[in-house]
């Protein structure tokens, strides 16, 4: 009897893998952001402060972290193709449920539950790949995997925004549930059943002990602390340009804002480069330029005009996912043994920092001014850059 065949580049299974991965990022990342155009309609109607409406963000973002701890344990227990369908099809009845939350309380407590529900793609995703695909074809199938997150994160906001303007708030929610609803419905459908892995009882005491290794690791620990330092700031920025741009001196209206997330283009730009440039160049002097480049990108939104502002989440939005790329890729590779347990920890710190970074500097922002709140993300840009050269001398020795 012939043992399976890992899919490769061109082959029918290959190809539903791309496509369904790419509809699971899609619709993770599409409700996972969906609220953050609509922050200031929700200060409004809410009657609360910048930071406060910024939970409905953070909340998710904080679920997600939760879920991410307790699939760490538990993902290898279910079949990967159930638990992403079950977490794409549930989150997606949430969001469509949030439609009709009277307060805002309570659409934070849903927002915690989505983001947990939807934290069982994240959790398994990039081990699903690198389980069953051919190895040089897990670059493509991750990018792709990275560029419907991309998509998703943009058109979900756009969408949003051009709906919440036309139709409000509540029924922009709406559209973005029953969208993903369907996405999950058609990942179920036509996603390939994993060949090569078997759902197994989970060792906990192996699981903590891996775990605690890749903690122990400093090499893996900056990695860590990078993607939490740089997705803070990338939520941050993404959370209060809106109310920047609503503003004097730019006074845009909802409708011109919404383009603004058409950003997002570049960010899938951001991960192809990555795929490109590993080929020429060691893996953690990209890691730095991005990280460099990033830099440059924020000082630009210090200015006010609103072409180099344009010009300067551009040149931020790309690096950020260059980046994110790069380091979720060394992440992977750097772990021999353990995979999901070393990427679980990752988009935990990730998404950790994107909960914390995210509303704290939203309160930040609503005692001083946009400068300060720049100058904030600047230093935590700088201390993700530090962290980045010091993995290049450790890396050495290792």
């Amino acid at each position: 009897m012939n043992s399976p065949e890992k899919a490769n580049q061109g082959s029918r299974r290959f190809r539903y893998i791309k496509l369904c991965i790419f509809f699971s990022g899609l619709s993770v990342f599409a409700q996972l952001y969906l609220f953050q155009p609509m922050l200031p309609m929700a200060a409004e109607q809410f009657n609360v402060t910048v930071g406060d409406t910024s939970l409905l963000v953070s909340s998710s973002t904080i679920g997600m972290a939760l879920g991410l701890l307790f699939f760490a344990f538990k993902a290898d227990s279910y079949s990967r193709k159930r638990l992403m369908a079950f977490s794409l099809i549930s989150s997606a009845l949430l969001t469509i449920i949030s439609t009709w939350i009277p307060s805002l309380s309570l659409l934070i407590g849903i927002g915690v539950l989505k983001g947990f529900v939807v934290s069982g793609v994240s959790a398994v995703a990039l081990a699903y790949l690198t389980e069953e695909v051919y190895l040089a074809a897990v670059p493509a199938a991750i990018s792709m995997y990275l560029s419907g997150n991309t998509i998703g994160g943009m058109s979900g906001r756009i969408l949003a925004t051009i709906a919440a303007g036309e139709f409000g708030w509540r029924n922009a929610v709406l559209i973005i549930g029953v969208e993903s609803l369907i996405l999950g419905l058609i990942f179920w459908k036509l996603f390939p059943e994993s060949k090569f892995f078997n759902p197994q009882k989970t060792d906990y005491h192996q699981k903590v002990k891996q775990m605690k290794g890749f903690l122990m690791n400093s090499y893996m620990l900056r990695l860590y602390f990078i993607a939490a330092l740089l997705m803070g700031v990338f939520v941050s920025v993404y959370n209060y340009l809106t109310f920047r741009l609503e503003a004097k001196p730019f006074s845009l209206s909802h409708f011109i804002i919404a383009f603004i997330f058409l950003m997002y283009t570049f960010g899938v730009f951001g991960t192809m480069i990555t795929g490109k440039l590993s080929k020429r160049f060691s893996k953690n002097n990209i890691l730095k330029s991005f990280i460099l480049l990033m830099l440059c990108g924020i000082g630009l939104l210090l200015s006010e005009n609103i072409y180099v502002v344009i010009f300067g989440l551009g040149v931020f939005t790309l690096s950020f996912f260059a980046a994110h790329t790069m380091a979720s890729q060394m992440t992977a590779l750097h772990a021999k043994h353990g995979k999901s347990s070393a990427t679980s920890i990752y988009w935990l710190f990730y998404y950790f920092g994107s909960s914390i970074l995210g509303s704290g500097t939203g309160y930040l922002l609503h005692s001083f001014s946009w400068n300060v709140f720049i100058s904030v993300l600047i230093i935590a840009i700088i201390l993700a850059l530090l962290l980045s050269t010091a993995n290049t001398s450790s890396h050495s020795t290792t």
